[in-house]
């Protein structure tokens, strides 16, 4: 089955995503902040990307503009995961 990377530094959150996602079959790997999530999407190849925006050492938005501009990822899709709900933040994301 298809492999998701869950970028987030918050363990619990972590744990729920990885435990809902392995028990519908797919395979799961993670990274606890933008730089090495930025690493493991380059290594892993995944088929989608779960990013959380309010990350340690570089931010999700930082992040995900890094693995768009780089022609050997940036078919990846990225799903952007923040408690920020303002519509601007919404709009930041899609634009990232």
């Amino acid at each position: 089955m298809a492999k998701i990377l869950i970028i987030e530094d918050n363990e619990l959150n972590r744990d729920m995503l990885s435990r809902r996602l392995s028990r519908k079959g797919y395979e799961i790997v993670m990274a606890e902040d933008g730089a090495l999530g930025l690493a493991a999407i380059k290594r892993e190849m995944p088929e989608i990307v779960l990013m959380d925006i309010g990350l340690p050492v570089m931010n999700g938005w930082d992040a995900t503009e890094a693995a768009k501009a780089d022609a050997a990822i940036s078919h990846i899709p990225i799903i952007a995961l923040t408690a920020h709900a303002l519509e601007e933040d919404r709009i930041k994301a899609l634009n990232a």
